[in-house]
């Protein structure tokens, strides 16, 4: 009978563990992902998974936390700025290049899966992303506030609702990087909504020469925008 060779046993890579459980909770999301599939994937035993990350609800918040907090990264990169159009432009064209990085060093945009965890023992991971965005969405909305303080903004710019746009334009993109759009495609998009918003919220003294007193912000309060087209149709 031929004696098994002992060999030492596999290193334990945790974050290389934590990658690969993202990955297929980005795939099937947390209810459709069982602790086989993971012990599988990880190559550890059940015992050795809950040793390591308590439960399967452990491992989905170190994978959420892990990969979504670079989010807040970007953000807070992006409002340093001293240009609002340089902000725009980084909130969203570095979270896309953010959602598309390469595959073996990142899991795709984990955000949808943590907001659609629909189990009590994602409850926890749940909130933390919800606070993340909140974060987020106060810091750029302070940061257009000051644009719009300093003239970079036109005066009267709804800061709620322009900071609201942006982040909807930022929710689409994830959604998008999910279903396998491109990044060339996403950029494209991206580059096109910052150059739209800036040219409508562009301050008059912006831009020499052009006739923006006739120009209606799209976001400026509704009185002024019926007063302007009331004028245009008078004539």
């Amino acid at each position: 009978m031929t004696e098994r060779t002992r060999g030492r046993p596999r290193a334990f890579d945790r974050d290389r563990a934590v990658l690969e459980a993202a990955r297929l909770f980005w795939r099937r999301g947390y209810s459709g992902t069982s602790t086989r599939a993971l012990t599988e994937a990880l190559g550890l035993s059940t015992s050795s998974l809950y040793s390591a990350f308590d439960s399967k609800a452990g491992l989905f918040e170190e994978a959420v936390r892990t990969y979504a907090e670079r989010y807040r990264e970007i953000y807070q990169q992006a409002v340093a700025e001293k240009d609002i159009r340089t902000v725009i432009d980084r909130v969203l064209t570095d979270s896309v290049h953010e959602f598309t990085r390469p595959s073996d060093t990142h899991p795709g945009c984990l955000i949808s899966s943590a907001v659609m965890a629909d189990s009590t023992s994602t409850l926890d991971t749940s909130a933390h992303i919800a606070d993340l965005h909140f974060s987020n969405e106060q810091a750029l909305l302070a940061r257009i506030e000051r644009a719009i303080r300093d003239g970079e903004l036109a005066a009267g710019t709804d800061a709620a609702a322009l900071t609201g746009l942006i982040q909807s334009v930022w929710h689409g993109l994830s959604v998008r990087s999910n279903v396998d759009t491109a990044r060339e495609g996403l950029l494209a998009t991206a580059h096109l909504a910052k150059q739209l918003i800036c040219q409508q919220l562009a301050s008059p003294t912006s831009y020499a020469g052009e006739r923006h007193s006739e120009r209606v912000p799209a976001l400026a309060p509704q009185g002024q925008a019926r007063a302007v087209a009331s004028k245009r149709a008078s004539r």
